[in-house]
C-alpha cells in the first residue's frame, strides 16, 4: 500500500521523480493539532499553487519548543501526520523534528513554498532559499477567528 508519510531521505528520492516529470512542488508545513476546517481549506489553497503537496507536520518534540501552551500537542505527532496525509489534497507528509522546518525545505527544494496570512513574507522560514532557487513564496489568507488555540480555549472555558 502506497503511504503518504515518508521519512525526509525517501521523500526526496520519491520528489526527484516527480519533478523529472516536470510537476510542480508545494510546501508548507504546521503543528496541525485538532485539525479543523480552516486547515483542510489551508491545505486545499496550498495545492492549487501546484501539482504535489508536502505537508511538514512539527514532531511533538518541535511543537513543545513553540511559543504553545505547554499541554501542547493535545494529538500525538504520529496521530496529526495521519489525519493530514487521509486528505486528498495532500500527497506526501514529513514529520520533522527541528524548532523550524528549514532543514526539509532544503530538502525537498518546493518550486512553492506557503504559509498561513498570519505570517509577514519577510518572516517566512526558508524564504530566502527557495526565492534563490528561483521558486515562490506565497501566503494564503485565514479564516478569521479559527485558529487551533481558540478552539481550545473555547473547550476549557465550557468545561
Amino acid at each position: 500500500m502506497f503511504s503518504k508519510l515518508l521519512t525526509t531521505s525517501l521523500l526526496t528520492t520519491q520528489l526527484a521523480d516527480e519533478k523529472r516529470k516536470g510537476r510542480r512542488v508545494v510546501f508548507t508545513n504546521g503543528c496541525f493539532d485538532l485539525m479543523h476546517i480552516g486547515h483542510t481549506r489551508y491545505l486545499q489553497s496550498a495545492r492549487a499553487l501546484g501539482d504535489i503537496l508536502v505537508v511538514g507536520v512539527n514532531s511533538d518534540r518541535s511543537v513543545k519548543t513553540l511559543n504553545k501552551a505547554p499541554d501542547r500537542p493535545i494529538v500525538p505527532e504520529d496521530q496529526r501526520a495521519e489525519v493530514v496525509a487521509a486528505l486528498g489534497c495532500v500527497d506526501y507528509v514529513v514529520i520533522f523534528d527541528e524548532p523550524d522546518p528549514l532543514n526539509v525545505i532544503g530538502a525537498v527544494q518546493p518550486d512553492v513554498l506557503v504559509k498561513g496570512g498570519d505570517w509577514s513574507l519577510d518572516r517566512i522560514i526558508g524564504k530566502d532559499l527557495v526565492e534563490q532557487r528561483g521558486g515562490l513564496v506565497r501566503t494564503i489568507p485565514l479564516i478569521p477567528g479559527l485558529s487551533t488555540t481558540a478552539l481550545i480555549q473555547r473547550i476549557r472555558s465550557q468545561t
